[in-house]
């Protein structure tokens, strides 16, 4: 899989998810992980068995403003709001940055503003910040990873996935104008 990814988090409220969306994004192979205006321990976040924060590079943030990202790298806002990409026609930038909120509350408007892109999963509710988490990047690692079709049928059995094929040169001449 070509690009990279980080997942972050705003105003965590509760240490467990924000300790589990941590060890999901690890186990995905995120390259960074990261906080904004929120306190994070691995000590507090029982749930990261992983200790993903010690293993991955993680970066803290005070502020929106005060975040920053590698050149390249997308934000996207992962909110249930009425105008978000649903998630099944969202396509992933290859160099990303997923930034969830609070359990209970929103992203801010500064992180909202900051965002090129913002996601929802199309659910009757919202989830939890972990389960959200991990759903998004198993999408992400699914549309992007090189993996065959499924099958048409429960009975069908899936095709393999796609070769690479490194082409000839293409030689381009130039013009006269």
């Amino acid at each position: 899989m070509r690009g990279y990814f980080g997942v972050g988090i705003e105003q965590s409220s509760k240490p467990m998810n924000a300790g589990n969306l941590f060890r999901t994004a690890h186990a995905f192979g995120a390259s960074f992980l990261f906080t904004v205006n929120a306190e994070y321990s691995v000590n507090n976040a029982k749930s990261d068995t992983s200790v993903a924060p010690r293993n991955v590079p993680w970066y803290d943030f005070s502020s929106a403003e005060d975040l920053k990202l590698p050149g390249g790298c997308v934000l996207i806002g992962v909110e249930f709001l009425e105008d978000a990409v649903e998630l099944p026609v969202f396509r992933h930038p290859p160099n990303a940055a997923y930034i969830l909120g609070p359990e209970m509350g929103n992203l801010s408007p500064e992180i909202l503003e900051r965002c090129h892109h913002v996601v929802k999963i199309p659910t009757s509710f919202c989830l939890n910040v972990a389960t959200t988490g991990a759903i998004i990047l198993y999408d992400r690692f699914r549309t992007l990873g090189n993996y065959g079709e499924r099958p048409v049928s429960v009975t069908g059995k899936p095709l393999p996935p796609l070769k690479h094929v490194q082409g000839s040169p293409i030689r381009r001449k130039k013009t006269k104008t």
